[in-house]
């Protein structure tokens, strides 16, 4: 009988998800045939006796699991040789801060499957935290707008219990004629959208956006066609701006004349256009004062992004004119920004339940079936003491050139 182990979170700072709910992993163990062990944790969400009561065992060793499941990175030294391992590993865009992990993983002879590789036959993701991300992420902009301006007072959402108790804040939230503008159109920018109409925030399009007034707290969602344009004019494709994003140039400054609040939302590529530089935040016209960038690309598309900022200490200020981070809340002149890198952490039962959820559907009958979609096999990234084809160039990324 297959054995599948959910292992202890080691990472620092830790993360209290979990790839499986307790009664899910009853629901594994009576479907699908296998036998389901926890490892102890005094960090989890969901304690151990939940575990228990949902009668899986919970041991403090999981060297005899063949499946062994995570969330976020596993430390070297818990790495278990010749097994299979599920987790984030933040390798596949040869990340400099996990080297070390990606070679121990081949010494190990461990096969890596990534949770962020793992894609259906269109290409996309089949199980991620991305709406979760969103949800605190909005949530976390429109608590920020409101230290920043004393407008009103609302738990952080890592004091709520769960998405529900997080709701009964949305009342609290009483804001002035602002514009919101979000940017993005997947799983990201549907879960902060989820924020501000539950908030009861008026929608509106781009271009009433940029050309109206209003007497109450709008919102827009931009995609691509909305702040990109061709660098030789003619029509916006997207296809194009996908695989050629070099063709394109920024048209987003429009956007930054109107917009109080930005909450970045968009996947980035590297290869295009930023939203904007640090010189056109010092123009008068520029309008944008706090910013909740939930991609927290480290001065990628928003140069005012220089860190990650944490749950604990979510916020901090960037002084344009110096180009440097500031305490939070410091000077009007400094823009705000909520930059944590890893929101669904404070939404953590109900992000937990959600993986799990497409964890059964969409990964396990592959993983434990014979996975004929290949979906498995596309998204390991190492086997056997090896990069696997598909991952072959991080082979300079594993060889330190």
């Amino acid at each position: 009988m297959t054995k599948i182990g959910i292992i202890r979170e080691g990472k620092i700072p830790i993360d209290r998800r979990v790839p499986i709910t307790p009664e899910q992993a009853k629901h594994i163990s009576n479907s699908f045939g296998v036998e389901v062990k926890v490892q102890s944790s005094d960090i989890r969400c969901f304690p151990d006796q939940d575990y228990q009561e949902a009668g899986i065992e919970v041991v403090e060793s999981i060297d005899d699991c063949d499946i062994i499941l995570g969330v976020k990175e596993v430390p070297i030294d818990k790495l278990i040789s010749g097994k299979t391992h599920f987790f984030f590993s933040h390798t596949i865009k040869k990340q400099d801060y996990n080297q070390n992990l990606i070679r121990s993983i081949i010494d190990k002879k461990i096969r890596l499957v990534d949770w962020e590789t793992l894609t259906n036959g269109n290409g996309n993701r089949v199980i991620a935290f991305g709406r979760w991300a969103g949800i605190v992420g909005a949530y976390n902009g429109i608590w920020t707008f409101g230290k920043r301006y004393n407008l009103f007072h609302i738990r952080r959402a890592h004091e709520c219990f769960d998405l529900e108790d997080l709701k009964t804040e949305f009342p609290k939230v009483k804001l002035p004629a602002i514009k919101i503008a979000i940017t993005g159109g997947g799983r990201v920018a549907k879960g902060a959208i989820e924020v501000l109409d539950g908030i009861g925030i008026r929608f509106v399009n781009p271009h009433d956006f940029l050309t109206e007034k209003f007497s109450e707290p709008t919102y827009t969602v931009l995609n691509s066609r909305d702040y990109n344009k061709q660098l030789q004019g003619g029509e916006f494709s997207r296809t194009e701006f996908h695989e050629h994003p070099e063709n394109f140039e920024g048209d987003f400054l429009k956007f930054a004349k109107v917009t109080d609040l930005l909450i970045a939302s968009a996947f980035w590529n590297p290869k295009a256009p930023v939203l904007f530089q640090r010189e056109d935040i010092l123009k008068h016209n520029f309008h944008i004062r706090v910013i909740a960038d939930i991609t927290c690309d480290i001065e990628g598309s928003i140069p005012s992004t220089k860190k990650p900022s944490t749950i604990d200490d979510p916020i901090y200020d960037y002084n344009p004119e110096d180009n440097k981070v500031e305490e939070a809340l410091t000077d009007e002149a400094n823009i705000t920004v909520m930059a944590v890198d890893n929101l669904p952490c404070e939404l953590p039962r109900d992000a937990s339940e959600s993986f799990g959820s497409q964890l059964i559907e969409n990964v396990l009958p592959q993983l434990l079936n014979g996975d004929e979609k290949s979906i498995i096999k596309n998204a390991t990234i190492t086997d056997d003491g090896a990069l696997t084809e598909r991952y072959k160039y991080l082979q300079d990324y594993v060889d330190g050139k």
